[in-house]
């Protein structure tokens, strides 16, 4: 029995999903799969009879079910098609099970660990496998155990740079107080003509030959910063114990639609936020079990099950909206230095480019406004003189 699980937070399996892949040791073949199933079958003409093993690969890949398979073929936790949700997102839907029996050919004696696993997934690289206390498993509601011959362990890591050559997303920052809007920075994603981005201008629609592209090089829609993903914070409104904060996620990919996504935003205010609109939300503590003022500074936003759990492609609804209020914590809150915009936002597990600090909407100068109040009070002050005589 193969289990795979997805301990990250905030970063789930796309579709197309996970594809396993191992090479075995030995002569090993695959006579019967349930949970999942082998690409291909390869050469299995060592073999006599009636029923051929199910894969006789040196290198076999491994692929989920469908879901709505046949009840017969399925095991726990497996039909999802490959796609794994984050812990923290969808705790059912985080796993993935499937079983198989192993035999061989020739000397063929006994079971040896495969090597040089791979999750077939962009982005993770795997560990060696690593022998464990052998896993139990609970039988007749919990009366009797048994326990499995052995157990390994192999650790997959995720890393953002080996997953894409460039960041997917970047942020946009605007404020009440301030009719600057700063964009995202200039080809945060690329630029437009440079090898490794595609773009389709405003008008137009892709040739059909781009629909069935490479999905590492998303086609967008042409823009200055050329990111798939666009988020944009804006600070909407300050009251005297509590301040607005509006996000708008766009999403600039003309193939893709967002299943699940979901949002990481650091910002040390997010232990006091009072009220989420139209979007579930939930704290991360990325600190484990310290103790410490800031503890509770990062929080993950995702949609709502059957409303706006999918950010559609690119076009008029191609984009979600969400509302947030928090409450100004006495002694830290401001809005000076860019102190009221987020630290760090991640859409779907990937960092998005922020704006440079030296460019975050600032404050309106207070000399300014207080020259501009100065000649009503000489009038205000004139008036009052003659009115007195």
């Amino acid at each position: 029995m193969v289990s795979i699980y997805n301990f990250q937070q905030y970063r789930h399996v796309e579709p197309p999903g996970w594809k396993l892949n191992w090479a075995w040791r030995g002569k090993e073949v695959i006579w019967a799969m349930q949970g999942a199933e082998a690409t291909e079958q390869g050469n299995c003409s060592e073999f006599k009879g009636p029923t051929l093993p199910h894969c006789c690969e040196k290198k076999p890949f491994i692929v989920d079910l469908l879901p709505g398979t046949n009840y017969n073929s399925q095991t726990q936790n497996c039909c999802k098609a490959g796609v794994l949700s984050s812990i923290k997102q969808d705790p059912s839907k985080y796993a993935a099970t499937f079983q198989m029996a192993v035999g061989g050919s020739g000397s063929y004696s006994r079971f040896v660990m495969p090597e040089d696993l791979k999750l077939g997934v962009p982005g993770y690289s795997c560990g060696g496998a690593v022998k464990v206390k052998p896993s139990r498993y609970t039988t007749d509601g919990g009366r009797r155990w048994t326990q499995a011959l052995a157990t390994w362990n192999v650790t997959c890591m995720y890393s953002q740079i080996l997953a894409s050559p460039t960041p997917r997303c970047c942020v946009s920052l605007s404020a009440f107080y301030n009719q600057t809007i700063v964009s995202c920075p200039r080809c945060s994603c690329g630029c437009q003509g440079q090898p490794g981005t595609e773009c389709v201008k405003y008008g137009e629609t892709p040739p059909l030959l781009k629909q069935n592209h490479d999905p590492a090089t998303p086609v967008v829609r042409c823009s200055e910063h050329m990111c798939p993903i666009r988020v944009h914070w804006h600070l909407k409104e300050s009251y005297k114990q509590y301040w607005r904060v509006k996000i708008t996620i766009t999403n600039f990919n003309i193939m893709k639609n967002y299943s699940e996504w979901n949002l990481v935003v650091l910002h040390p205010n997010l232990q006091s936020l009072t009220q989420v609109f139209s979007f579930n939300y939930a704290p991360l503590n990325r600190y484990g079990y310290i103790i410490d003022y800031y503890a509770d500074d990062s929080g993950m936003f995702w949609g709502l099950p059957f409303y706006n759990d999918i950010l559609l492609q690119e076009g008029k609804n191609g984009n979600l909206q969400t509302e947030i209020l928090l409450r100004k914590d006495p002694g830290i809150f401001t809005f000076r230095e860019g102190w009221a915009f987020p630290r760090k936002i991640q859409f779907n597990g990937d960092e998005c480019v922020m704006p440079p600090p030296d460019e975050y909407p600032s404050l309106p100068n207070r000399g300014h406004i207080a020259s501009a109040t100065t000649p009503f009070i000489i009038l205000f002050s004139l008036f009052l003189s003659i009115f007195m005589l």
